[in-house]
């Protein structure tokens, strides 16, 4: 009986092959993390530190190179994360080096909400709790507590995107009939904006009037400004 020997030096390679994987997959099962790096995908204004985004990836004060990179447990790692109510998504991986990295997307607020325990509501309309490291400059909403903010959401949003009245809103008061007041940053008059509809058409009026006022020095001699009828606005003096 013949063997082919072209058969045993295939049949031998494949077994060398599988050694050299199992052996490098056991080495590397071994291996322990070098480092950890932390990335932020937003701005710099940080509503939640290093430290704390540290204590949640590696717990019980352990020090990142003693911990072994078969012993991880990554998606449990990003449920914590995930948990903080400063982060709306969190993407934890392992670099082919060692590295432990963590990818962090904050929650954004647009508004701050006074209340006994005052809160922020971020850009999905959700409640936020503040920082203790970091405070949002955005409008204060004060006034009746009994609203769904969702319906508030499309309004703050505007006001966010729009470099002109994200520069002079700083206050919305809730009125008791779901009409809404806005407070300015420099100018001590009231504007009363009615419902949260007829957004952008109500920001076009009031900038036309602002730009009007500024230009013939009137503007201090108002102390309201109704934009809340179609296409015109109804200024009333001190």
């Amino acid at each position: 009986m013949r063997i082919n020997r072209n058969v045993i030096k295939f049949g031998f390679l494949i077994v060398l092959v599988g050694f050299f994987f199992a052996f490098g997959t056991h080495k590397n099962s071994q291996r322990f993390l070098v480092g950890k790096q932390i990335i932020f995908l937003d701005d710099n204004n940080h509503f939640i530190t290093y430290e704390t985004v540290n204590k949640l990836l590696i717990q019980n004060d352990a020090e990142v190179t003693s911990i072994a990179k078969e012993i991880l447990d990554l998606k449990e790692m990003e449920s914590r994360l995930n948990n903080n109510p400063m982060i709306s998504k969190a993407e934890v991986f392992v670099t082919v080096d060692g590295v432990l990295g963590a990818k962090i997307k904050q929650r954004k607020p647009i508004a701050r909400v006074a209340a006994s325990t005052a809160y922020y509501i971020d850009e999905d309309g959700l409640e936020m709790p503040l920082s203790e490291v970091y405070s949002a400059r955005v409008p204060l909403i004060t006034g009746k507590s009994d609203i769904d903010y969702e319906t508030l959401r499309p309004l703050l949003l505007k006001i966010r995107e729009d470099p002109f009245m994200n520069q002079h809103v700083v206050g919305i008061h809730l009125e008791p009939n779901n009409e809404l007041t806005f407070f300015l940053r420099v100018h001590d008059f009231r504007i009363a904006f009615g419902k949260p509809e007829n957004i952008d058409t109500k920001f076009r009026n009031f900038k036309a009037f602002y730009q009007k006022t500024v230009k013939d020095s009137t503007i201090l001699a108002y102390n309201l400004v109704n934009l809340k009828y179609e296409n015109q606005v109804v200024g009333t003096k001190k």
